[in-house]
């Protein structure tokens, strides 16, 4: 059995994954779950998204739904992740 990775390795994934996309573009947390599982992933998913959350509360990183922001104490459903814009940048559409 494959180990799940502690969370700030998770973390660092994520910022890199962000990092390489074009400014106001979003990855998919299972992108991320994939770089360490690319079979077998889904179990990952889970602390994908928690480690999400918390750069998110660091205001590290965005957590969107539909789109816009989430409400990080109701998360629920399909998540996209972004490094944060600069004030007054819209994202790309």
């Amino acid at each position: 059995m494959t180990s799940i990775p502690d969370q700030q390795l998770i973390q660092d994934e994520i910022l890199r994954q962000v990092a390489a996309r074009a400014a106001g573009r979003s990855i998919c947390p299972s992108e991320v779950a994939r770089a360490f599982l690319p079979d077998g992933w889904q179990p990952l998913m889970g602390p994908v998204r928690r480690a999400a959350v918390a750069l998110a509360r660091e205001g590290r990183l965005e957590v969107l739904r539909k789109g816009r922001p989430a409400d990080l104490d109701e998360l629920r459903g399909v998540i996209r992740l972004r490094a944060p814009l600069p004030p007054g940048e819209a994202a790309p559409e």
